[in-house]
């Protein structure tokens, strides 16, 4: 209906149905009786549609205002399953909602005025059968039938349950006419931020990007990459991914990650493949901390990694955390077996002199320094000092030795603990893989491998058993990908294969749950300037106290949020992060009325008139917020703001899922999702979730495993 008033008022009872009821009376009357209004047949046919018109018209009008009050109380229900999502090669799909406009305040303002209450809050009725239910829990029989009666959840139902969303059904039900809310994919570079508190739809909104990312297929067919990180581990979630990949025929391409099964995860090393031989070192000492006295540490345990990787790579051993663990903890072995391997090529009868050396060392001869060393590694450090031999591996190594052993001790203490979490138990079988063992039938997959084969990823870091071990690994993997990324954006992704393009790129969706118990310092560049390398992150968290408090520092939680350029801002209850939002919208000017009564008596006694009254109705305007925090609190579940698109406010609702009876999992995975939820949900017994050894024996399907050993052309993959 087209507002032709200055003041538009939607809250308001609907006379539009008065004329409608005397336009279908005359309507009969015309066809039925025309001589009671003075006319013939043929008139009263004319008359009859004239007045059928009209009533046509004017009950149109009612509608709009009977669906206008209906949707402030309740809106009608949206229900889609997963195969009935909408797949766009131009745009994701995020729900429905309208775009929020000056209009939109205006109404939200009007019904919180008093005069509006009625069409605002639940009927009377509706308060009463609420509180009927309540008494008549415990009542005898049969009166609890009445309570299930009136709890009944169907439309003729006058007392109609409301879903249990909570919040405000107002903030959506203010825009009658709802369309199809979607983000360009062009914008999806420049990142998303999804910002929500817990259980109100974070992860239902994940789902639905994710069934888009997975599904979706380009011009030529090619699918694109997905990367799920979960720290707490939704069994939903990893079903929902498992059963639209084997939809879209990419069950063959799915990983599964998860530290909390071992058994049946896949395997990863995060410092096996890298563009330069400094990254190894990066990657490990970078999650440690770097505040105050603790750089220092942190510096000497990045050069001592890197002497470490440098060696092993020298060695023709592809690092990884129990390689590096070992030579933390004693240098001497590593120090001798490179010796070893360089005076074999350039000095043969070397050895013949270390040997005459370490003969003649005894306690006296032995330095301070040295003390508790190997006496070859003291004579060959001696031997060293005598000749002009230079290798800047072989000079690295012989500086780490000379320190003091108990010093050496204490500035490496920072590295060793992060070591251990990475390698203890059978997380260590999963973080540094026996390349050799062709018996285990866990694939291995490195991020340039899931990037060429077009994989889906899901990364389950059982952050609930072991959040600083999660942590770790997260990191090391986001580090790991800005090091992908880096070297697509510099040679594509084909860079070594025949007829490469450097320019090829492929979108590599990452999902970030829960982002803030991942993030550290190497989440920022990939946020930063991974859209080149076509990487495009959609997080989720909480708060944004949350991630202020994961980096430790308010200006690089700012430098993280301010890369994302859409945001999604579901329910929150911290008034900062609802600011996040408001604060980068303009104020919209509303109208007010205001009614104004007064009477004035007459100064004449003897005249006509005792007293003069008038009544008017004064239009003012005033600036407001567009929206306020206070607002975003009030969301219903599966309800969002969203600012896309340099700045457009939307509102959006989110579609319930629905049940689908074609989605089915493997087994093993079905098991894997059971005791997630049992493990993650139901933590009463949780000595009685340890171990799960009815899971563990069984492996993996066949038609989930693959040869991590070969790429698609079938070609053998060379270590890095």
């Amino acid at each position: 209906m087209a507002q032709t008033q200055p003041v538009e008022v939607l809250l308001r009872p609907a006379v539009e149905l008065y004329t409608v009821a005397v336009c279908a009376g005359c309507t009969l009357l015309c066809l039925v009786a025309p001589w009671s209004l003075a006319l013939n047949p043929l008139m009263g046919i004319g008359s009859a549609l004239a007045f059928a018109t009209f009533g046509a018209i004017r009950l149109r009008e009612a509608l709009v205002i009977l669906r206008y009050r209906r949707n402030i109380r309740r809106l009608p229900r949206y229900r889609m399953t997963s195969s009935a999502v909408p797949v766009s090669q131009q745009r994701l799909f995020i729900g429905k909602g309208f775009l929020w406009e000056q209009r939109h305040t205006h109404r939200l303002m009007q019904t919180y005025r008093p005069e509006f209450r009625c069409y605002v809050e639940p009927t009377p009725a509706y308060r009463l059968a609420r509180r009927l239910e309540e008494r008549l829990e415990f009542a005898p029989f049969p009166l609890p039938h009445l309570a299930k009666l009136t709890r009944w959840d169907v439309p003729f139902n006058p007392v109609q349950p409301l879903p249990p969303v909570g919040g405000l059904p107002r903030l959506h039900g203010i825009e009658p006419y709802e369309v199809d809310v979607s983000l360009p994919l062009g914008e999806r570079v420049g990142h998303s931020l999804v910002l929500g508190t817990t259980r109100v739809g974070k992860t239902r909104l994940a789902e639905l990007f994710i069934t888009q990312d997975i599904r979706r297929q380009n011009a030529a067919g090619e699918h694109e990459v997905v990367i799920v990180f979960d720290p707490k581990g939704d069994a939903d979630l990893l079903k929902r991914m498992y059963v639209e990949a084997q939809r879209a025929g990419r069950d063959s391409a799915f990983y599964v990650f998860h530290l909390g099964w071992p058994d049946i995860s896949a395997r990863y090393n995060a410092v096996g493949r890298f563009g330069r031989i400094s990254e190894v070192a990066t990657r490990i000492a970078g999650q440690l901390s770097g505040e105050g006295n603790s750089a220092a540490f942190r510096e000497f345990a990045w050069r001592f990694v890197n002497i470490i990787a440098r060696a092993l790579i020298e060695l023709g051993q592809r690092p990884d955390y129990l390689l590096i663990q070992r030579h933390v903890i004693n240098i001497d072995a590593l120090f001798i077996e490179y010796a070893q391997h360089y005076f074999a090529r350039t000095e043969p009868k070397a050895w013949e002199v270390i040997v005459q050396i370490e003969a003649r060392l005894n306690d006296r001869t032995i330095p301070r320094n040295m003390m508790g060393r190997e006496k070859r590694v003291i004579a060959l450090e001696q031997y060293l000092g005598q000749v002009r031999n230079y290798d800047p591996v072989l000079d690295g190594l012989r500086s780490a030795v000379r320190y003091d052993r108990t010093y050496f001790d204490k500035i490496v203490a920072s590295l060793l603990p992060l070591l251990e979490k990475l390698t203890s138990g059978k997380i260590a079988q999963l973080l540094a893989p026996n390349y050799a063992d062709l018996t285990d039938p866990r694939p291995i997959f490195d991020w340039m491998q899931i990037i060429r084969k077009r994989a889906v990823v899901y990364v389950g870091l059982d952050a609930l058993s072991d959040a600083e071990v999660a942590a770790a690994v997260g990191n090391s993997m986001f580090s790991d990908l800005v090091s992908v990324a880096g070297h697509i954006y510099k040679f594509g992704i084909d860079d070594g294969l025949p007829e490469a393009k450097t320019d090829a790129k492929v979108p590599i969706n990452v999902h970030a749950d829960e982002f803030n118990e991942l993030m550290g310092d190497e989440f920022i560049p990939m946020v930063n300037k991974g859209g080149g390398a076509g990487i495009q992150v959609t997080a989720y968290t909480q708060t944004l106290s949350d991630i202020e408090a994961r980096i430790g520092n308010r200006a690089k939680a700012g430098q993280v949020v301010g890369n994302f350029n859409n945001l999604f801002m579901l329910r929150v209850r911290e008034t900062a992060t609802a600011e996040l939002l408001t604060r980068q919208l303009p104020k919209v000017e509303v109208y007010t009325t205001t009614v104004v009564s007064g009477a004035t008596d007459s100064s004449d006694i003897h005249g006509s008139t005792d007293f003069t009254s008038n009544t008017q109705d004064r239009i003012s305007m005033s600036s407001v917020p567009m929206i306020e925090p206070s607002h975003l609190v009030g969301l219903p579940k599966g309800q969002c703001f969203a600012l896309l698109q340099g700045g457009n406010l939307w509102k959006v609702r989110m579609p319930l899922p629905a049940p689908d009876p074609d989605e089915a999992m493997p087994q093993d995975l079905q098991q894997l999702a059971g005791y997630m939820r049992q493990r993650y949900t139901e933590t009463g017994q949780w000595w009685e979730n340890l171990g799960a050894p009815g899971l563990q024996d069984q492996p993996l399907p066949d038609d989930l495993l693959d040869d991590p050993t070969h790429d698609d052309t079938g070609q053998a993959e060379a270590p890095s």
